[in-house]
């Protein structure tokens, strides 16, 4: 990954993702599939993650430069589940790019006066009130938050395309849906071809 000046202004494709849950739910895929496989599982690949979830918000080649926005407990200084790691000397400020464009990483360390939930969806109305943006794409933690998102989300330009990855389906809401697990499994480069193989044998 390259070193990327922050910018002031959304790009067409804005990712925004609870880091602590997607590292927690890595961890959880890593430990049922290591039993499962019974070979072990090397932590996620961030960039491929990032390239996974794109994807499934509709970002195609020519759609232009994505913005990535991680949220993290102030306390917390690394994923434990994917490489690259460290937020500060790793992830935050820098950039990638192939054949879906450019991407730039943000991390946000959540401070007291506000929490994480609150950010995240203060964040995902902001990106979706921006005439700039086409394509959101949010991934919230657990409980009440995929709720007060689905509420937000009526409010929205239906032109925008938003898209909400959880690990259960959100009933009903002016956005798409996506299952995490998918993009983390191929992160974590574990195929449906394996599975499938691991499924037949006795």
């Amino acid at each position: 990954m390259n070193t990327q000046q922050d910018t002031t202004t959304w790009s067409p494709n804005v990712i925004i993702a609870d880091a602590d849950y997607i590292d927690s739910v890595a961890f959880d895929l890593i430990v049922n599939f290591e039993r499962m496989l019974e070979r072990r599982i090397q932590p996620a690949d961030l960039a491929h993650w990032i390239d996974c979830v794109a994807l499934d918000g509709g970002v195609r080649e020519g759609c232009g430069d994505t913005q990535v926005v991680l949220l993290h407990e102030k306390g917390r200084e690394q994923l434990e589940n994917f490489r690259p790691a460290n937020y500060e000397n790793d992830i935050h400020g820098k950039a990638f790019k192939d054949n879906l464009g450019e991407f730039s990483l943000t991390t946000v360390a959540v401070e007291e006066l506000v929490t994480k939930d609150d950010l995240l969806l203060d964040i995902v109305r902001t990106v979706c009130a921006d005439k700039a943006v086409q394509r959101v794409m949010a991934i919230p933690g657990e409980g009440e938050i995929t709720d007060r998102l689905r509420l937000a989300m009526q409010q929205v330009d239906e032109n925008k395309r938003v898209t909400i990855f959880t690990m259960q389906p959100v009933q009903g809401g002016n956005f798409r849906q996506e299952i995490l697990g998918y993009s983390l499994m191929s992160a974590l480069g574990i195929s449906s071809n394996e599975l499938h193989t691991q499924g037949r044998q006795p």
